[in-house]
C-alpha cells in the first residue's frame, strides 16, 4: 500500500511555522497566477520582454524566500518575539514590492529605475521602493545577526542557516549595483503604450537593457547582467538549507555533514563573487572568457579538495585499554 499524506498531517508539519510569513508566501504564490494568465492573454511588450514576466518572476522568487523564513523561525531559538517581528516586516515589504511591480506591469510601465516626473503615481512607487527596500535589507541583516549567535538544531543545520543568510544578504546587496549605475547609465526608452521614459540605472552592463536575452530569465546574452548574481545570492539560503537536510537524510556523520556544509558555503560564495565580477566586466553568462573560466575552475578545484577533506578521518582515536581480570589465588 502506498502511504499518502493527509491534510491534517500537512497542517501538523507547518503549524509551528511563522504564520505571517507563511501566509504571505501562500498569497504571493497564488497571486502569481495573475501574471501567468497575463502572459497568455496580454501580448504587450516592455523593453523587449512581456510586461507580465517580471511580476511572475518576482512573485515566485519572493514566495520561496518568505516560506524559507517561515520554516527557519519554527526552529527552537531565543527571542522569538524579535525574530517574528523582523520576519513579519521583511515579508510584508516583499509582498508590497511584488504588488507594486504587478501594478506597474498592468499599467504597461517600468517599476524600477523609472524617473518620469509627470506621473504622480509613479513618483509614489519610486518613493516606496526607495524607502522600503533599505528597511527590508536592514531587517534581514539584523535577523541574520540575531540567528547567527544561536544554535538552531544540530551543527550542520545551524551553519547551513548562518552561512545561507549571509550569502542571501550579499545577493540583496548586489542589487544596489544596479542603482549605482545611475551615475553613468541613463537612457530614454518607451513603455508598452509608447510613452518615452527616462531611466536612471539598470541591470545590463556594457549594453542597453532589453537586448537579446536567455529564455524565461531574459538575462543578457550580449553583455553583463547584474540580475544574475542578485538572484544567485538571494537563493543561496534555500540551496544550503536543502543541502543540509539532504545530507541528514543520507545518514552521514554529523562531523562530515558540517564540513560539507561549510565547503558548500565557501564554494557558493566563490561562484557568487565570480558571477558578480563577470557581470561588472560586461561579459554575458553564456559566453564566459578565459579569465572567468579560470576563476570558476579554481573554485571547482577548491570544492573538490574541500569534499575530500570533509570525508577524511580526523585521525585514529587512542584505543580504550581493556582491563584484564585479576587472577584469583
Amino acid at each position: 500500500m502506498i502511504d499518502t499524506v493527509q491534510p491534517s498531517t500537512l497542517y501538523g508539519m507547518t503549524k509551528s511555522w511563522h504564520r505571517p510569513s507563511l501566509w504571505v508566501a501562500v498569497a504571493m504564490a497564488v497571486l502569481s497566477l495573475v501574471p501567468l494568465v497575463g502572459l497568455v492573454v496580454d501580448d504587450r511588450v516592455l523593453n523587449g520582454e512581456p510586461v507580465w514576466l517580471k511580476p511572475l518572476k518576482f512573485g515566485l522568487s519572493l514566495a520561496i524566500y518568505s516560506a524559507t523564513l517561515s520554516w527557519m523561525l519554527s526552529l527552537p531559538h531565543k527571542g522569538k518575539r524579535w525574530t517574528s517581528g523582523l520576519a513579519t516586516t521583511i515579508t510584508w515589504i516583499l509582498f508590497a514590492d511584488v504588488a507594486l511591480v504587478g501594478i506597474q506591469a498592468a499599467r504597461g510601465t517600468f517599476s524600477h529605475f523609472n524617473s518620469i516626473k509627470g506621473d504622480p503615481y509613479n513618483q509614489v512607487v519610486q518613493f516606496m521602493f526607495g524607502t522600503s527596500i533599505p528597511l527590508m535589507f536592514l531587517a534581514n541583516v539584523v535577523l541574520a545577526v540575531f540567528l547567527s549567535v544561536q544554535r538552531l538544531g544540530d551543527r550542520p543545520t545551524t551553519w547551513a542557516i548562518r552561512t545561507g543568510l549571509y550569502i542571501a544578504i550579499l545577493g540583496m546587496a548586489s542589487g544596489y549595483l544596479m542603482v549605482f549605475q545611475a551615475k553613468h547609465k541613463r537612457s530614454v526608452v518607451t513603455d508598452a503604450a509608447g510613452h518615452e521614459i527616462k531611466m536612471h540605472g539598470g541591470h545590463a552592463v556594457g549594453v542597453a537593457d532589453g537586448g537579446p536575452g536567455m529564455p524565461v530569465t531574459t538575462w543578457s546574452t550580449t553583455g553583463g547582467d547584474l540580475r544574475i548574481p542578485h538572484f544567485f545570492g538571494m537563493h543561496g539560503l534555500q540551496v544550503l538549507i536543502l543541502l543540509g537536510l539532504g545530507l541528514t537524510a543520507l545518514g552521514l556523520a554529523e562531523r562530515t555533514r558540517l564540513r560539507l556544509v561549510l565547503v558548500a558555503a565557501l564554494g557558493y560564495t566563490g561562484v557568487f563573487a565570480v558571477l558578480t565580477w563577470q557581470a561588472l566586466r560586461g561579459e554575458p553568462l553564456v559566453h564566459p572568457g578565459p579569465t572567468t573560466l579560470a576563476s570558476l575552475l579554481a573554485v571547482l578545484a577548491a570544492l573538490v579538495l574541500g569534499v575530500a577533506w570533509a570525508f577524511r578521518k580526523s585521525g585514529t582515536a587512542t584505543p580504550t585499554p581493556v582491563r584484564q581480570p585479576v587472577p584469583q589465588r
